[in-house]
């Protein structure tokens, strides 16, 4: 029973760390579209003042530098909560997992068979 309440234990722990990692998540989006929409329009606003055209304003570099850069940030950490790794996907983990298993029993067997 207490092995059941201590597993029970452990997955509430491990949902509630999910569920944080994903809020961290949606307020850096959040943020991300927010201060980038303001910088922007800053920008934007500031070029047009200068003489620049709607058009010449938009397509300059400097105007999405910070959206660009930052946004390889948030797919970064999107890429982290969201557990999307091409190169270690879960079935690769989980047959690493069943490897060591089975190594470790296999090393416990040979020692308990001269007991």
């Amino acid at each position: 029973m207490e092995l059941k309440e201590m597993n029970d234990s452990e997955k509430l722990k491990k949902a509630k760390k999910r569920v944080e990692e994903l809020k961290g998540f949606y307020v850096h989006l959040t943020v991300y579209l927010a201060v980038n929409s303001f910088i922007t329009i800053a920008k934007v606003v500031g070029n047009m003042s200068d003489g620049e055209s709607l058009g010449e304003s938009l397509w300059d570099f400097g105007t999405f530098a910070i959206w660009f850069f930052w946004g390889i940030g948030l797919v970064f950490h999107a890429v982290k909560v969201f557990s999307f790794n091409p190169f270690f996907s879960k079935g690769w983990e989980e047959r690493q997992i069943q490897k060591y298993i089975e190594k470790d029993k296999n090393e416990a067997e040979k020692y308990t068979k001269y007991k």
